[in-house]
C-alpha cells in the first residue's frame, strides 16, 4: 500500500491571500499531474515557536514556506526554515 506524501506548508493560512490559495492548488495540480496521493497541512508559525515544533515538522515527507508574510510568529518560521536546512529535509521556500 502506497503512502500519501507528506507535505506541511509553513505559514498562517489565510483565504484572503492569493498565494496561499495558489500554494494549494498548485500542490493539488502536481500532485493529480504526476499521479501522487498527497496530504497538505498549514502550519501555523506559532506553534512552530515552541519546543514542540520541531516534532511536528518530523511528520511530514516535505516543508514548502508559504509566501505571505507577515506570519503571527516570524520566530517560528524562521525556527522551521532553519530545522529545514539544518536537517536536510526536502525544502522549497527562502
Amino acid at each position: 500500500m502506497n503512502h500519501p506524501l507528506k507535505v506541511g506548508i509553513i505559514g498562517d493560512f489565510d483565504p484572503k491571500y492569493p498565494s496561499h490559495v495558489a500554494t494549494d492548488e498548485a500542490l493539488g495540480h502536481a500532485a493529480g499531474a504526476l499521479s501522487v496521493d498527497l496530504e497538505c497541512s498549514w502550519l501555523d508559525t506559532q506553534h512552530l515557536d515552541k519546543e514542540s515544533g520541531e516534532a511536528a515538522l518530523r511528520q511530514y515527507d516535505a516543508l514548502w514556506c508559504a509566501p505571505g508574510s507577515p506570519y503571527k510568529s516570524m520566530t517560528g518560521a524562521l525556527r522551521a526554515i532553519r530545522f529545514a536546512r539544518e536537517a536536510g529535509w526536502l525544502f522549497i521556500g527562502a
